[in-house]
């Protein structure tokens, strides 16, 4: 809506406005049972039917709380340099809207957050913190306009709404270009072997500067997407590795300097990168004792989900339970034939919210998402690599815009609590249906499952709960639901 309360004709319906003059109550489930419908995406005190038998031509499910999987980690999105640029283009009351958007109690309460180590594609320059050619002292690292003006005040004011805690973790896109094969911030090149440990040293540098500006670290990946250093002409911040030098170089380098510094308990995730490469990379890795023991989890992208089984992470997961799977980055609107930004678009809640579901159901302990707020071009991004975000930003009129993809990442994150524990929920028919659905334990003892209806038929849902009956679930067409229980 504009100020005098009428909807513009340029922003779909689908899309909420915020204004800096509107309140953003996303409020607490209350104690009864609660229902997240589709209409107008707010949530509404509706209760759940227990029924005595299952309805007649339903879609049946069980759950099962004794059948318990991986526990949560939790939701989040990355404050790149682009998101903080985004945040700051708005007035200070709107600028706060936004923050609580995501991160108050009436928000939705993300606890994990990604932060970019140097430049990525959402700068709007290429740097790194020491571009002085040859200074393999780091000498003249020093953190960027980039930290210490945007990112930096951003985290600590998330930090400040926050009623959880926030787990930051950080990724690197490239090293200095004179540390590199290529010697340039892009395209096909690698880290010289000669500057394994000048790159470790990096790492470190980085943690004491923002530890000396009171923000700490949950953890790390070793490396952003490292396939994409690998590809002949590739378009932004990258720089390459394999399997086996990304195993040599955290057994050698990274992991013993962590712990050498005082970071032996930081998280540090492999991979960083597309589920395709799994179960591989995983087994390159973790099969050495020298490199898996500074090692704690595996992070993946969903790039490329739509062509690579969900089995891989599954497989993953067998051959290495003690490791965790986290996905830490997803955007639409990247592919080739894509539309960057598109307001409203119900379709990309629906690829947010299938694309979790599957994950969680094949081991994944938590969902990131990518910029926290983009502007209306889905940038800015210094190769024009443009994409879609939850929230866009409008600085012409001081507004911004909470797109479906919003409140797809709300449906987990507000009810789906951190340590919460996926249990099992099968469907009791010979003919599957269309839905997508997943099932979670929270530690104070409520009950969470997520409905995905992507098909234009309206189901009738009974869930069959232990000691409770039947219940009973109306799912609209092209429909989400998350429904929470004692």
């Amino acid at each position: 809506m504009t100020k005098d309360g009428n909807l513009k004709d340029k922003v779909p319906e689908r899309c909420i406005i915020c204004l800096k003059v509107l309140t953003n109550e996303f409020p607490k489930p209350p104690k009864s049972k609660e229902h997240f419908n589709k209409a107008h995406q707010e949530y509404a005190n509706k209760g759940l039917d227990y029924i005595k038998s299952p309805w007649p031509r339903s879609v049946d499910l069980t759950l099962d709380l004794n059948q318990q999987y991986q526990n949560v980690i939790g939701w989040g999105g990355a404050f790149t340099d682009s998101a903080a640029l985004n945040i700051l283009a708005l007035s200070p009351p709107a600028q706060d809207l936004l923050l609580a958007s995501y991160f108050s109690s009436s928000g939705l309460e993300y606890n994990l957050g990604r932060v970019n180590i140097g430049g990525c594609d959402f700068s709007w320059r290429t740097y790194t913190y020491v571009d002085t050619e040859g200074d393999v002292e780091l000498a003249t690292f020093e953190l960027q306009p980039e930290d210490l003006e945007y990112k930096i005040p951003i985290i600590h004011r998330a930090l400040a709404m926050t009623p959880v805690s926030l787990k930051l973790f950080a990724s690197p896109w490239t090293a200095p270009p004179w540390m590199k094969t290529n010697n340039d911030y892009a395209g096909r090149g690698q880290l010289l072997p000669e500057m394994y440990q000048p790159w470790a040293n990096y790492f470190v540098k980085f943690l004491n500067s923002y530890t000396a500006l009171n923000l700490t670290f949950w953890g790390l990946t070793a490396q952003n997407e490292p396939n994409d250093g690998n590809i002949p002409g590739f378009t932004f911040s990258c720089m390459g590795w394999t399997a086996a030098q990304q195993k040599q170089w955290v057994a050698e380098n990274l992991g013993p300097t962590l712990e050498a510094e005082g970071y032996g308990d930081l998280i540090l995730m492999i991979l960083d990168d597309q589920r395709y490469n799994l179960p591989h990379w995983a087994e390159e890795v973790l099969n050495d004792t020298s490199a898996s023991q500074y090692v704690d989890g595996i992070a993946v992208h969903w790039y490329g989900d739509q062509y690579s089984s969900p089995n891989r992470l599954t497989q993953t997961h067998e051959l290495f339970p003690e490791y965790f799977i986290l996905g830490t980055e997803a955007c639409d609107g990247d592919g080739p034939l894509e539309q960057e930004v598109v307001l409203g678009s119900w379709e990309r809640l629906e690829s947010y919210a299938h694309d979790i579901i599957v994950d969680m159901n094949h081991w994944v302990t938590g969902w990131v998402d990518w910029n926290l707020a983009l502007d209306m071009t889905g940038g800015p991004n210094w190769a024009g690599n443009n994409v879609d975000a939850p929230i866009l930003v409008n600085q012409e009129t001081d507004e911004f815009y909470k797109n479906p993809m919003f409140y797809a990442m709300g449906h987990f994150s507000k009810f789906v609590k951190e340590s919460a524990v996926r249990v099992g929920i099968t469907e009791d028919s010979t003919v599957p249906s269309t839905l997508s659905f997943t099932a979670f334990l929270n530690t104070d003892g409520t009950k969470v499952i997520v409905v995905l209806n992507r098909s234009d038929e309206e189901e009738m849902v009974t869930v069959r709960v232990s000691d409770r009956g039947t219940m009973a679930l109306t799912i609209g067409p092209r429909s989400l639901h998350t429904a929470l229980f004692t």
